[in-house]
């Protein structure tokens, strides 16, 4: 049961990546383990087979259908947590360092897509960064003044074609790029398997070990994969229950997309200046029509159950921008993991030797997984990389200790949810489709009533560190606000860290 994919439909899924592919049935033995078929650990494993290596890719879901599905494929190097906070947090050197690796992330889809000719819509366009009405109006001056120290390219501009914005002021980044990620994703599978990469989809994997010269990934299924090195690209890590962790917090993002007119919309990015702020882009539709996908009104996952109310929203505050756009065509919602200081935390893990690591995706997941794919492979093979101190997985934020606190604080508070009562009294009360906590006696469980009536009870608390889930109405899952866990109605993972599913309990 993948809830998610059931009731949440991107605009990007119509398109099938690697359906052919098989879960694994056996043991094996290869070079190199990748866990997580999203953009991140298949584009390492292109990179892999390019230097010699065999690799397997595994995934619980399907390939490509985590949150890489889920994003609306901004290939915009510019730290979108904005370049005066960036240099303000991490220095110039480093700072820079993350705009050279962002950029190279693209060059390096660019070159991919062109070499392998997969025909993902890919192109250059400019980025737009605009003030919100609201916003203090010296955030651009701020950030013109940022990109001046980062030679970061940018442009003052003022006015844009969107209704309520012909005086606004903005800034103009040039060469930033966007694609169709599904379609790039299709085309490298096929290069992966072409060359020989394995794609296992559903095939999920309960446990990670080094042993002796290598490592061993034990799957669900009671097969393992052995294998001398091992990546785990899982949005979230799961081969450890602590460390990233409390670096990096899951926040849920939502998004939308119209039907409109060819040409009605500038094919720019565009995104402006309110915290949390809105994102908009152009795609391609059918019959010669576009699609406008807007996307944004961010809260920290399991702090809110009201998606219907942030579609209106959004539906609200971009058909005052574009009041002819056409009817709403998809809906849909994903998650981030927002690190402390803004970059990702890409490389060998600190506490192993053979288990490397792609994580923290900063609301930037495209661009930082590319940017995995060209740090892992040459770490694997023993070269250094230029950008190994920028994303190094052992860092310690001492810049963002107040961060630290105020993301960590969900854990504290999430324990007094247990004293809570339930939020109906019992499963009698359930509606068809509906998910609530009940209590019973000193402990809590998650029960749901699917559309058949059927019920399922299972416990609350989340297997990875025993936080209290909370229920997703729109996505129609369990969701674990400490640490951005997933789980079916039916207790099955959808989404690390958490490897267990939920056990079954009763009222």
């Amino acid at each position: 049961m993948n809830a998610m994919d059931e009731h949440s439909r991107s605009v990007w899924m119509d398109v099938k990546v690697a359906s052919h592919a098989r879960p694994l049935e056996k043991d094996l033995a290869i070079d190199v383990v990748v866990i997580g078929a999203g953009i991140a650990g298949l584009s390492i494993a292109y990179e892999l087979l390019q230097r010699g290596l065999s690799v397997a890719v595994l995934d619980r879901g399907t390939i490509a259908g985590g949150m890489t599905a889920r994003t609306t494929a901004h290939l915009a190097p510019i730290c979108d947590d904005t370049l005066a906070e960036l240099l303000s947090m991490r220095g110039a050197e480093l700072s820079r360092g993350f705009q050279d690796s962002q950029s190279a992330a693209v060059d390096r889809i660019e070159e991919i897509q062109f070499r392998e000719g997969i025909d993902c819509e890919f192109r250059r366009l400019d980025g737009i960064l605009f003030l919100d009405p609201t916003s203090d109006k010296n955030i651009l001056d701020d950030e013109f003044k940022a990109a001046a120290k980062l030679a970061v390219t940018v442009k003052r501009g003022k006015g844009l074609p969107l209704v309520g914005l012909e005086d606004t002021p903005y800034l103009r980044y040039p060469n930033q790029a966007t694609f169709h990620p599904l379609k790039y994703l299709q085309g490298l599978c096929g290069a992966i398997e072409a060359k020989g990469g394995f794609l296992h989809p559903n095939t999920a994997v309960d446990e990670i070990q080094e042993q002796g010269a290598g490592v061993r990934a034990r799957l669900a299924n009671g097969h393992q994969v052995a294998a001398s090195t091992a990546v785990v690209a899982t949005n979230s890590p799961i081969h450890r229950t602590t460390g990233f962790h409390t670096k990096q917090a899951p926040y849920r993002t939502y998004a939308m997309a119209f039907d409109v007119k060819n040409g009605e919309v500038e094919d720019k990015l565009y995104w402006d200046t309110l915290d949390p702020y809105h994102y908009v882009r152009v795609t391609a539709g059918p019959k010669g029509r576009d699609r406008l996908i807007v996307g944004g009104e961010d809260h920290k996952s399991g702090e809110a159950d009201n998606a219907a109310a942030r579609f209106v929203a959004l539906d609200a505050w971009i058909r005052m921008l574009v009041p002819t756009l056409g009817a709403e065509t998809h809906r849909w919602s994903g998650q981030v993991m927002d690190t402390l200081d803004y970059s990702g935390f890409i490389g060998l893990d600190p506490d192993y030797k053979r288990i490397y690591v792609v994580t923290g995706d900063s609301g930037q997941g495209i661009t930082h997984g590319v940017v995995a794919s060209l740090m892992i492979p040459a770490m694997i093979a023993g070269d250094e990389s230029p950008y190994a101190s920028v994303y190094d997985p052992a860092r310690k934020p001492l810049k963002a200790a107040g961060r630290f606190m105020s993301e960590n604080i969900t854990a504290l508070s999430n324990a007094a949810s247990y004293l809570a009562p339930g939020e109906v009294a019992s499963v009698e009360d359930l509606y068809p489709g509906q998910g609530a906590i009940i209590r019973s006696g000193l402990t809590k469980i998650a029960a749901y009533r699917d559309e058949n009536g059927r019920i399922y009870q299972r416990s609350a608390v989340c297997t990875h560190l025993g936080c209290h889930l909370q229920w997703n109405s729109f996505e129609r899952c369990w969701d674990c606000p400490c640490h951005g866990s997933h789980f079916a109605p039916d207790g099955n993972v959808l989404n690390g860290p958490a490897v267990t599913a939920l056990p079954e309990t009763e009222n």
